[in-house]
């Protein structure tokens, strides 16, 4: 079943309101789309908004990178050979992870409705629910406590708290929503690299007694060495976020002991499966598996999700990154249900165009 056509764009997708993190203040998101139609009439789709800062390559490298070399090369290729496209790929256009995910994802996409079968239990499902975190981003305390207020009432469980200003100011924000909200909501923080190691080593004493799950990335990459002095029971809830870009990262970190949780993303990894061969890695290791995200569309979004199914090292997931927009190219895809994500049915990745 060959593919007679293949088209890309780029839009850009307003968020509901910007939010603050520790390196910049987010009001809107480009995202890459990427649509692939068989000779039978099924079309795939799939989406990249890959961070320039973390993997070198941004919306629109993506989008010239699709025109100049996928679109051309793509078209009259047979469906049914969607892996070997995926390696094919990687080899044209090597350490371009958002291309590779959004042509990943299309290609998922399409050879899932060709066959009729969602793509996770193409591979072998293990999850079919996962409590999803939500995100605050860096506000005062009382905003704070407000977005949390807003979030129990919509039924959600867990929130990621964006850190990585002041250890102090974060603490005190992690004690305010316990004293608050008790043990209602289990507690994330991200900090984008924001820390030292003893701004970090100062934060997980304050919450000592309030603790939080697992604190993602607060060291910068090449500094994270110093992360070797923790105990092991302190490393074991730390999570490698930009430190982890695919599998070859995530053998190095395996050897290093430093993070007990890798967090997958697939715009840092190249798409779905990309995001195996990590899980490949991290399994000997027993690492866990925490699913990320940014601010994507659906169709990435539910495509990680997907993945995550896959896995049987998933322990985490924050997939929450559509629920920000005010905008989409497409329907469908997962559920939210009292903080429970679950895939909403059909084949491939089931979604649809809306606009």
């Amino acid at each position: 079943m060959k593919i007679i056509e293949a088209n890309a764009f780029i839009k850009n997708l307003r968020l509901k309101k910007p939010y603050t993190i520790a390196r910049q203040q987010i009001e809107d998101v480009e995202n890459v789309f990427l649509e692939i139609k068989l000779e039978n009439g099924i079309t795939g789709i799939g989406a990249a908004n890959p961070e320039f800062e973390v993997v070198g390559e941004s919306p629109a490298d993506t989008l010239i990178n699709l025109e100049k070399e996928i679109l051309p090369w793509l078209t009259g290729k047979d469906i049914r050979s969607f892996n070997t496209l995926i390696d094919t790929v990687d080899t044209m256009l090597p350490h371009k992870p958002g291309t590779l995910a959004c042509t990943d994802i299309a290609l998922h996409d399409a050879f899932g409705k060709f066959i009729d079968m969602p793509v996770t239990d193409f591979y072998g499902r293990h999850y079919s629910a996962l409590p999803t975190s939500v995100t605050i981003g860096i506000l005062d305390i009382q905003q704070t406590l407000e977005e949390a207020a807003a979030f129990k009432t919509l039924g959600f469980r867990i929130l990621k708290l964006k850190t990585g200003l002041n250890p102090d100011e974060d603490a005190e924000k992690v004690i305010k929503l316990r004293e608050t909200f008790g043990d209602y909501f289990i507690i994330r923080v991200d900090a984008n690299t924001g820390y030292t190691l003893k701004q970090l080593e100062r934060f997980m004493h304050l919450t000592s007694s309030k603790p939080v799950e697992l604190i993602e990335q607060p060291l910068p990459p090449g500094s994270d060495e110093a992360l070797e002095t923790l105990s092991p029971s302190a490393r074991q809830m730390l999570a490698a976020d930009e430190s982890l870009k695919d599998n070859t990262s995530a053998f190095k970190l395996c050897q290093s002991g430093r993070y007990g949780i890798y967090n997958i993303k697939l715009m840092k990894c190249g798409g779905i499966r990309g995001a195996f061969k990590i899980a490949a890695v991290a399994e000997p290791a027993s690492a866990e598996l925490f699913w990320g995200c940014n601010d994507e569309s659906i169709v990435s979004i539910t495509a990680a999700l997907h993945a995550a199914f896959s896995c049987k090292r998933t322990r985490y997931i924050d997939l929450d990154g559509s629920f920000d927009l005010a905008e989409d190219i497409v329907e469908g895809g997962f559920l939210v249900k009292d903080g429970m994500m679950s895939l909403s049915g059909g084949a491939g990745l089931g979604i649809k165009r809306s606009c």
